[in-house]
């Protein structure tokens, strides 16, 4: 083999050694240095960065998500022929020791990846021994990396004051953006920086920084002859605001991400919308501003996607940095009273129980459950009530009535099995619980709602997108679900808020609750595909007259509604639509049972085959009378005979109607005789000799014959049974 070929076998072997090289680096520079812990939102907004390990602020940000201006000014400051040598310029060396030699000023020579070098070993380059280990590193680094990655590792270990490297976290301290968006004229500020780091901590606005700006965009003009606009940015001075600082935004979220992973470092990429997170914090601000003479100073907030359970905004309190209301305190995961918030679960239970349906007659009047006389809001009673609106008139006798008809589940065990923590045994809330006696956070409420939207499926929150959406555990079947959020559907906006709703708004189903001595108020619900609890409240847990549900914290809930709502004008949504197991049916309007030919008003209402109550109204009931006496007669009729229809209602709802200034028609006391036979009342003469047979289903294994639609364990809804 001659010397020559030798030769060209030589120098083909050094890409040859350089590409092997290339390949046995496994190790990417980032993993090099400690990175902060950032957390970053759904759509790519920085909320918060913590220190490194080594006590620096450090966001890594890709080469390829930093705007090429910023990346150009670093080029043509630090190193204009970055591309061209092999780590070192030797031309750059021998020029800065000639000029430091004739003792004109100390000059380094060093090239970017000789800076990259002394960053990632921290040498002492000040020595001709230094500057030797650092150029060996130089040409190490240069020959393992892309000159792509050495670029990168550069951006983001730069010093830029203080504890701050990098321009990922630099281009939001000082400008308070990410370096994507970094214009020229900010670029050229950043590029001078790393040469006086010290005096970028004291500000921007340093004569020697200024000095070096100026020079760098001169050379720049030269350069690239920049556009007009481009000469503008460079001409303008640039300076950082005062209030510069590593961004901290949805505090009480991100201290929760911190606390859920402990240790991990590097990006941590969550479900958090920054933008609803602004616009949910605006409303809050602008809120309490005007609220603020009712002593109401604080609030909390739960926003979530139920389609996928994401949780998009996270407000924890009015204002984190606040001692006077203990801002800090996280009131998202605090575990509270919610008043009446639990009350649409109870009539859920129900109606897969079978105990009513959205129309069956319950009895608001004083009633005593043992030692437990429970009281409404108000102090009033309004009598005989549809269920649907002692829903959403919170009505507490009713709930508590409901309550005491439940059985497997009763509202303990459905909590419980929700995975309500923290629960004591259910002897010490007894019939309190229904109406918010035990305590609940936002999370576990947000989740109780969002089952409701989700036809019955309970599904855990997701903070985090890496978390996977599960199944989840089904508590009440589509059927309940649907017809509660129908219920709730129905519950009018707060009359002083009802010209805030836009044209073509989102559909909302909403409760509010109220706690105990006035220390909490409450509003939660479905607004489109979000479910949002609003909480005000006093972490002290001082009473406020002004801490009532529909006053407090019903405004906000629907301030925030509406902005959701206008803030995705081109997104309808509509409920779900009712699952095949529901259906429509006639009821009397006065009695909620099937009606009769003398009914005067029927409505429709939602019912479930095989589960919801059924009888035949007994209410009102047609009399003959006398047109002499207007007494109750028996046949034979005398000649001058009429027939009335009477509502028959006990004497205790007689009472109330009176106290509620809707006194009724007091219906006769008639003897047997005087009941239209041909009414299709049934008239009772022995039980054996009534006919149920058309109410009733086939004998079940394991059950008498039962009346129909009411199951084994309902046959004390007979069908005379008075509503």
């Amino acid at each position: 083999m001659t010397r020559r070929v030798k030769k060209w076998i030589a120098i083909a072997a050094i890409p040859a050694v350089l590409l092997l090289i290339r390949l046995y680096t496994s190790r990417p520079l980032r993993d090099l240095v400690p990175q902060s812990t950032s957390i970053w939102s759904a759509d790519g907004e920085l909320l918060r960065a913590t220190l490194a390990a080594d006590g620096q602020y450090r966001v890594w940000t890709p080469l390829k998500e930093m705007s090429p201006s910023l990346v150009d000014a670093f080029l043509l400051k630090e190193d204009r022929w970055f591309y061209c040598h092999p780590g070192v310029n030797p031309v750059s060396l021998v020029r800065a020791a000639i000029t430091t030699w004739r003792g004109k000023g100390r000059q380094g020579g060093s090239t970017l990846t000789m800076q990259l070098a002394r960053l990632l070993y921290h040498m002492n380059t000040r020595t001709p021994a230094g500057k030797l280990k650092q150029s060996v590193a130089a040409l190490w680094l240069d020959a393992r990396y892309s000159k792509r990655s050495i670029l990168e590792a550069y951006l983001n270990l730069a010093p830029f004051g203080g504890n701050i490297q990098g321009v990922g976290a630099a281009s939001r301290i000082y400008f308070g953006k990410p370096p994507s968006q970094i214009d020229l004229g900010e670029a050229i500020t950043l590029g001078v920086i790393p040469q006086h780091p010290t005096r970028a901590g004291r500000g921007l606005e340093q004569s020697r920084l200024l000095s070096a700006r100026t020079q760098l965009a001169r050379l720049w003009i030269n350069k690239n002859h920049p556009t007009d606009s481009e000469r503008r940015q460079l001409e303008l001075p640039v300076l950082a605001p005062a209030d510069s600082a590593i961004p901290l935004r949805a505090p009480h979220f991100t201290d929760a991400i911190l606390q859920a992973n402990p240790g991990l470092s590097g990006p941590i990429a969550t479900t958090l919308d920054a933008g609803l997170q602004q616009l949910v914090e605006r409303q809050v601000d602008r809120y309490l501003i005007q609220a603020s003479d009712r002593g109401i100073r604080n609030a909390a907030i739960l926003l979530v996607d139920y389609r996928d359970m994401s949780v998009k905004s996270w407000v924890g309190s009015a204002d984190y940095a606040n001692q006077e209301i203990h801002g800090q305190i996280n009131g998202v995961i605090t575990k509270r009273s919610p008043g009446s918030t639990l009350k649409p679960f109870i009539y859920a239970l129900a109606l897969d129980q079978g105990v009513l349906h959205p129309h069956t007659i319950l009895r608001d009047a004083p009633t005593s459950f043992g030692p437990f006389t429970p009281e409404n809001f108000d102090g009033n009673f309004v009598g005989p009530i549809p269920a649907q609106d002692a829903l959403i008139r919170s009505r507490n006798i009713p709930a508590v009535w409901i309550a005491t008809q439940l059985r497997q589940p009763d509202l303990y065990q459905f909590l419980h099995t929700a995975g309500v923590g923290g629960m004591k045994p259910e002897s010490y809330y007894g019939l309190a619980l229904a109406l918010g006696g035990g305590e609940v956070t936002m999370e576990e409420l947000a989740g109780l709602y969002a089952m409701l939207a989700n036809q019955g499926v309970l599904q855990p929150l997701r903070t985090r997108p890496s978390e996977p959406k599960r199944e989840g555990v089904r508590l009440l079947s589509p059927e309940a679900s649907f017809i509660t959020v129908d219920m709730l559907s129905h519950n009018p906006r707060p009359g002083e808020d009802a010209t805030l709703a836009p044209p073509g708004k989102w559909p909302i189903a909403w409760k509010t609750g109220t706690s105990w001595d006035f220390r909490d108020a409450w509003s939660a619900g479905i607004v489109g595909p979000y479910i949002l609890v609003v909480w005000i409240g006093d972490f002290e847990a001082r009473g406020n007259p002004s801490f009532v549900g529909a006053e407090a914290a019903a405004p906000l809930f629907f301030r925030i509604a509406d902005a959701l709502n206008l803030e995705k004008p081109n997104e309808a949504f509509n409920l779900p639509a009712p699952p095949a197991g529901v259906t429509k049916v006639a009821v009397c309007a006065d009695s909620g049972d099937l009606p009769t030919r003398f009914c005067p008003q029927t409505v429709e209402t939602w019912y479930i085959p095989g589960k919801s109550p059924i009888r035949v109204c007994n209410l009102h009931r047609p009399v003959m009378l006398d047109v002499s006496t207007g007494l109750p007669t028996c046949p034979p009729y005398a000649a001058a005979t009429t027939q009335e229809v009477f509502e028959f209602w006990p004497s205790d709802m007689m009472k109330l109607f009176r106290e509620a200034g809707m006194p009724r028609r007091k219906a006769p006391s008639v003897p047997d005789c005087a009941v239209d036979e041909s009414s299709g009342i049934p008239k009772i003469s022995t039980p054996l000799r009534l006919d149920y047979s058309r109410y009733f289903w086939p004998k079940k294994k394991g059950c008498s014959k039962r009346l129909m639609n009411t199951g084994c364990s309902r046959t004390r809804h007979s069908l005379l049974e008075h509503p």
